[in-house]
């Protein structure tokens, strides 16, 4: 299972981030089960009010990251998801997404959450989709990543006390 070995986060005292959830729309199950994870975490954190966009596709992700990271959120986090088909289309499209997700974190300082799945088939996609079944629970992890980070950056930007 891909989640073994994964960190125990403990993030506190993070309810005053905004954040912002980026969703694709392809493969509605899965994508409904990453967003309802992705916001149940912000809702244990003390993050209530949480900016949610759905876009078409995992490719557009970046571009609305970039402009999020560039309007004042703390943390972005993209979820998506890519299943191989029978042509290259999913490596281009997995290779553009990833590097294009890193670029907005890396050049703005924003931490960005990767919740985009590339599965072989729609079944692995929904063993890490958090629905009823699911071994594992990306949105939920992408959020908790993304906001770890955050706190991290928030406390070596403020003054020492």
């Amino acid at each position: 299972m891909s989640g073994k070995g994964a960190p125990e986060l403990s993030v506190r005292n993070v309810g005053d981030l905004r954040v912002a959830v980026i969703a694709a729309q392809w493969h509605e199950t899965v994508m409904d089960g990453l967003v309802d994870g992705a916001l149940r975490a912000l809702h244990d954190l003390g993050i209530d009010e949480p900016t949610l966009l759905r876009v078409p596709g995992s490719w557009e992700l970046p571009v609305v990251a970039k402009v999020l990271a560039g309007r004042g959120y703390d943390a972005i986090v993209a979820l998506g998801v890519v299943i191989r088909g029978g042509t290259p289309h999913f490596e281009y499209v997995c290779q553009g997404v990833t590097q294009g997700l890193t670029q907005v974190s890396v050049e703005t300082g924003v931490p960005v959450g990767f919740g985009v799945l590339t599965c072989d088939t729609e079944e692995q996609a929904l063993e890490r989709a958090g629905i009823e079944g699911s071994r594992e629970d990306k949105g939920h992890e992408a959020v908790t990543a993304a906001v770890a980070t955050a706190a991290t950056l928030r406390s070596v930007s403020e003054p020492w006390r």
